[in-house]
């Protein structure tokens, strides 16, 4: 009988892990907290020989993922990972990778943007990437870190697909949380994910050729058709590649996991690390007689509208709460709730929406029951509610304790 390697890793160490098994032969990075210990694992990696990879340490995060797109285009698997400000700074240069449907598989580590400053996680900074062209994957623990990542340099790479894609991870609940993860040998990754063979366009003295050139009106729209049709086909792609990841090593992945959503008369939609504790409360409730089920959001891009349609056309549900960890300012509902609403069929099914978890405030228990309480007693208004919020909130920093 073959041995099971479980080793106690954190979501950073997960991650790093997977880039060493996946064979990335270039690593660019910046630090930043809580990132920080996936790439200075990585440096380790590289500096005694566990991973066969050049590790360069940049001026910038804009540098890194530059650094990263050059090299993959030359014929390589090429890394990085960032988090909040640094993936800000990485902005323009995210298009580039998309456009050129260079399959670059990125971890971040989730925390808010600033203003105020925070070091804690939201999912402020990757929803403001969202349409930037990258495949997005939310894990809830260390051991889908690890799966997702392996599995999305199968998808990223298929020549169906070519796109990039950020692995997303809780910052502190996930990226520093010590778990036991199940690591595949060398072996079955080498097998599973096989060689880099580019697909698209790459560097080559002997054909030599424009890359992100300046593309006249009449060429733009097609061009981005196509990296629509990307995603459309990546939906197809990462169902094929979850159930090769089954057979193969016994975990099973999709667009979406639902939890006890059979009969549901109230179904919660959320995405990350919070579903863990989202499930104990279901677990809870449930054996007490009520009807409740969770639906956990692996994949935000491409969204599984037709999947999460079906879950939520019974004719049994009276409402559905859906749970951002970014506060969508400015807009009705955040940025997960917009994408639900706009699947939901019935129009008479309420769906509230529940900001909370910003800035690191821990989405517990209580927060869950409140969530509930509040979207039974919502009755047909559908509303986006601020649920951690404290009552006193307009006298935090008050004009007279400004600096």
């Amino acid at each position: 009988m073959k041995r099971i390697d479980i080793r106690m890793l954190d979501g950073n160490a997960a991650a790093a892990e997977a880039i060493k098994l996946a064979r990335v032969e270039v690593v660019a990075s910046y630090p930043i907290t809580p990132q920080s210990p996936l790439v200075e694992r990585l440096s380790q990696m590289a500096d005694t020989g566990e991973a066969d990879c050049t590790y360069v340490c940049m001026e910038s995060e804009h540098s890194a993922i530059s650094y990263c797109i050059g090299s993959q285009l030359t014929g390589v698997r090429a890394g990085t990972a960032t988090s909040s400000v640094g993936l800000a700074l990485m902005h323009e240069v995210l298009g580039v990778a998309a456009g050129c449907r260079v399959p670059i598989v990125m971890p971040v580590v989730n925390r808010a943007l600033v203003s105020p400053w925070s070091l804690w996680c939201d999912h402020q900074d990757t929803m403001a990437e969202r349409d930037t062209g990258w495949i997005q994957f939310y894990a809830e623990n260390a051991q889908e870190v690890l799966d997702l990542m392996i599995l999305a340099y199968r998808i990223a790479e298929h020549n169906e697909v070519l796109l990039p894609v950020m692995v997303c991870m809780d910052g502190f609940f996930v990226s520093h949380s010590l778990q036991p993860v199940v690591v595949p040998d060398q072996t079955q990754i080498d097998e599973f994910i096989g060689e880099y063979i580019p697909h698209n366009m790459h560097l080559n003295f002997n054909r030599p050729y424009f890359i992100n050139n300046l593309t006249p009106p009449e060429e733009f729209t097609e061009m981005r058709f196509q990296q629509e049709q990307g995603f459309a086909r990546a939906e197809q792609v990462i169902g094929q590649v979850a159930d090769l990841y089954l057979h193969k090593f016994g975990r099973s992945y999709g667009l979406l996991e639902a939890y006890k959503c059979e009969n549901a008369e109230y179904i919660i939609v959320c995405l990350g690390s919070m579903a863990g504790t989202i499930k104990h409360v279901v677990n809870e409730k449930t054996a007490a007689g009520e009807r409740i089920g969770v639906v956990k959001v692996i994949s935000f891009r491409p969204f599984p509208h037709e999947q999460l349609s079906e879950l939520l056309d019974s004719p049994n549900l009276a409402g559905i709460a859906v749970i951002d960890r970014s506060a969508g300012l400015g807009a009705a509902v955040g940025p997960l709730c917009l994408e639900v609403k706009a699947t939901v069929k019935r129009n008479a099914i309420p769906v509230t929406n529940f900001v909370c978890g910003l800035g690191g405030r821990d989405i517990s228990t209580g927060t869950v029951l409140n969530i509930l309480d509040e979207m039974k007693k919502n009755g047909s208004q559908s509303r986006k509610v601020w649920i951690d919020v404290k009552e006193h909130a307009m006298e935090i920093r008050s004009k007279g304790d400004r600096q």
